[in-house]
């Protein structure tokens, strides 16, 4: 990756007289998984805690420096050792190098009364601590300065990924693959859903995952008509169908894939009916999207093609009832994070969006999503996730070619 290269496009959006400060936040207390800073990773490629970049944009020339953990021999016998110097320059991209106990002083002497200070704000209302928080109000009582939220500046960047990143992807779907064959493989009436999970985790790990893109959703029969069904502790139910919503992450890239089979092998015909349309939905926004489109554009496009075709199997009588059965959008962006740190404008070469049309039936005991990882071209778009099979005929081939292994 081009650190230097991301920094150079990040100090072109930045105004004259400013300075942007990231902090490689620890995760929350009650964070499901000891998780590197996205952003700071983004900008260094280093995977530490507490570590600090600024950037100074100043008199028309632009200074960048990383702050680095002092070296604590007696600490590393316990969490191993941190990042070097001399390391640091190399996977930064980066000349200068210092300590993280001289960022504050430094950055003191780098303002002034009209300098603007850049820092990321929390996405959220949570009340989590914030080292941009503490920061900021630190620096206030120090300088009078001007505070500025800088996620717009960083997520235009993110918004847009290079060849590298769309190959990183691309590769945590050929894992996913894996995960999802290893499903197949073994998907049985009477398991439980959680036992049909760990084929999957299995699978991504011996092939490579450094993690999840998110908790893995295994939903069986009614559990699939929730969206963020997650406790996954259900047995699977002869006839019933099972709805998968899960991803690998490879070097923090993540993939995000759904996919919905038939517990027993065989879908039913109103199971395949339904399915049909999702599919067919699916199909339709791959074939639509391009530069130019909004993400809520596509998803009004899926829900006119839905109001169709569930009026004629007799689900709905007008639009306006499609709500009760598909209630999500049909994209969101996709990179370092599952619901990628973007900007939702229109999209642009270069975006990484998901394609995951969903139809929720709980009167018919059917939930269907079937999801794939769109890369935009200038005309079109590549679908990161076309190896992963979808079409009825070849999960039903699939399933009755197993043999012995179920």
């Amino acid at each position: 990756m081009n650190y230097e290269l991301r920094r150079k496009k990040l100090f072109e959006e930045m105004e004259e007289n400013s300075i942007f400060v990231f902090f490689a936040k620890r995760p929350s207390e009650d964070a499901k998984r000891y998780d590197i800073d996205r952003n700071f990773f983004y900008l260094t490629g280093i995977a530490e805690f507490d570590d600090v970049l600024v950037l100074i944009k100043k008199n028309g020339k632009c200074k960048e420096k990383l702050y680095i953990h002092p070296i604590d021999l007696a600490q590393e016998k316990w969490t191993g050792e941190t990042i070097r110097k001399e390391e640091a320059k190399k996977v930064a991209q980066i000349e200068e190098v210092g300590l993280i106990t001289d960022y504050f002083s430094d950055i003191l002497k780098e303002l002034d009364y009209d300098t603007k200070l850049y820092l990321l704000s929390k996405e959220d209302d949570t009340k989590d601590y914030s080292y941009e928080d503490y920061f900021g109000r630190t620096i206030l009582s120090k300088k009078l300065v001007t505070i500025v939220n800088g996620n717009s500046l960083l997520k235009r960047l993110r918004s847009v990924k290079d060849e590298e990143e769309a190959s990183l992807i691309r590769k945590a779907n050929i894992i996913t693959n894996e995960g999802l064959n290893a499903i197949l493989d073994n998907l049985k009436p009477g398991l439980m859903e959680y036992q049909i999970e760990s084929f999957f985790d299995q699978a991504i790990k011996f092939n490579g995952a450094t993690g999840y893109s998110f908790p893995t959703i295994a939903a069986s029969g009614i559990n699939g008509t929730c969206l963020h069904y997650s406790e996954n502790k259900d047995v699977l139910k002869d006839g019933d169908l099972i709805l998968f919503d899960l991803g690998a992450s490879y070097k923090t890239y993540c993939a995000d894939v759904s996919r919905t089979y038939p517990v027993n092998g065989k879908f039913s015909d109103r199971q395949k009916l339904v399915y049909e349309i999702v599919l067919n939905g699916q199909k339709l926004i791959e074939r639509t999207v391009r530069p130019g489109y909004t993400t809520r554009e596509l998803n009004q496009i899926l829900i006119d093609y839905f109001a169709v075709e569930l009026k004629k199997i007799g689900l709905i009588k007008d639009r306006s009832e499609v709500s009760k059965y598909y209630f999500h959008g049909v994209s969101h962006h996709l990179g370092m994070d599952c619901h990628d740190f973007c900007l939702y404008e229109k999209l642009k070469a270069g975006a990484i969006i998901s394609n995951e049309p969903g139809l929720y039936i709980p009167e018919w005991n059917i939930g269907i999503r079937i999801e794939d990882d769109l890369f935009i071209t200038e005309d079109g778009c590549i679908n990161l996730s076309a190896g992963i099979i979808k079409e009825v005929k070849d999960i039903e081939e699939y399933m009755a070619k197993r043999g012995t292994k179920c």
